[in-house]
């Protein structure tokens, strides 16, 4: 195995007293984040309000969000979070008008996504749940069966926190074309930890934000736009960010940025920029492809351990199908969770499954550990 370099590792202080396997949840804390926080204070101390430093900051962030989806600045809105960008998306979507009203969810979805939808019924929407086969698994033909001409958008994970399933989303695009539809991936769960282009998954809409893989706070989000969309989605969810002319400081109409800027809205989150432009730069120093092959690699051999350990593994075993995060059934998770933390590994679970998330910084050592500890309770392993 070729492992990443030592001076990764050692940006995250963590690792000096415990076995971290928790990115799904929250990426490890690096002293570059830590002295980007107190980059800010410091401006803010000396400075006061630095706002035309902050808006560029904010630039900064759509552009390395950009970088990292294979797309352009103007195709990415800067957000709070993934709710804030898919209200956007809905709110420019008219169902109360009839014709399309359909929205079409996976059950892998995270409750965000279902939620809006759902809250959309109240202008006129009806939405479809498509259920995972009984291995945890989504074929394209689940999707392909809910999706027709009444639908409006079709929401899909790249990656599923719940089963670390990753799911064919290029060929879920391509059934929602044909048919009309838009759609939206969440790739949360993805972005930092494999290379994700846009292009190449062929959908209208990317979410996702810095609290896990690209190793920064929560409070700050983007959501990708395909260019070609921009002129026919007028979102009625917006704010003072998402004018052609921010400092103009109209209150008279609504004129909405001609690029994805459309889709921010209020003050930006500045503080958490500052974190993210920070984590995010370690993902690209090191850079998508390399990180997702060293978490292959990490996930192959823990899950092969785990084999040896005769557990039931929800996540594939084909690499092509899964990402950084491995889940494993349990007896009693909330307890081999708390046992774990208390050999200080830190994991987390869903459902009843144990969620061990892999990243950038994690070692061959770590996956050792974990499976020796687990090894030891083998009595809540299903």
């Amino acid at each position: 195995m070729t492992a990443l370099p030592d001076s990764v590792r050692g940006e995250f202080p963590i690792f000096a007293h415990t076995t971290y396997l928790n990115s799904c949840s929250q990426g490890a804390l690096s002293h570059r984040v830590r002295r980007a926080y107190e980059e800010y204070l410091d401006g803010w101390d000396e400075r006061g309000a630095e706002w035309e430093h902050w808006v560029e900051r904010a630039e900064a962030a759509r552009a390395a969000f950009a970088r990292l989806l294979h797309a352009r600045p103007d195709e990415v809105a800067v957000t709070t979070s993934v709710s804030q960008g898919v209200s956007a998306i809905v709110s420019a979507l008219p169902f109360e008008r009839g014709g399309r009203t359909k929205i079409v969810i996976s059950e892998h979805e995270f409750p965000t996504v279902g939620q809006i939808a759902h809250a959309q019924e109240l202008r006129g929407a009806e939405v479809v749940h498509v259920a995972p086969e009984a291995d945890g698994s989504i074929p394209v033909e689940r999707f392909a069966a809910a999706i027709d001409e009444r639908t409006a958008l079709v929401c899909c994970t790249t990656l599923s926190y719940r089963t670390g399933h990753r799911h064919d989303v290029a060929a879920i695009a391509a059934v929602a074309r044909e048919r009309g539809a838009l759609v939206l991936a969440d790739s949360y769960q993805a972005v930092g930890a494999i290379d994700v282009d846009v292009g190449a998954l062929g959908v209208d809409f990317v979410t996702g934000g810095t609290v896990k893989y690209l190793l920064a706070s929560a409070g700050l989000g983007f959501l990708y736009v395909r260019s070609g969309l921009l002129p026919e989605l007028v979102p009625t969810q917006t704010g003072w960010f998402a004018d052609e002319d921010i400092f103009q400081m109209d209150i008279s109409d609504y004129s909405p940025h001609a690029t994805a800027r459309r889709f921010d809205a209020g003050t930006p989150p500045v503080p958490n920029i500052y974190g993210g432009v920070a984590g995010m730069s370690l993902i690209e120093e090191v850079g998508p492809s390399a990180i997702e092959a060293h978490v292959s690699l990490l996930a192959t051999r823990l899950l092969e351990g785990l084999g040896e350990l005769g557990a039931s593994v929800v996540t594939p075993l084909d690499p092509a199908r899964r990402g950084p995060l491995v889940c494993v059934r349990s007896t009693d998770v909330n307890a081999l969770v708390a046992e774990l933390a208390a050999e200080r590994i830190v994991t987390s679970m869903r459902d009843d499954n144990l969620r061990i998330a892999l990243h950038l910084y994690n070692v061959e050592e770590d996956v050792d550990r974990v499976l020796a500890a687990l090894a030891r309770r083998a009595h809540l392993l299903a």
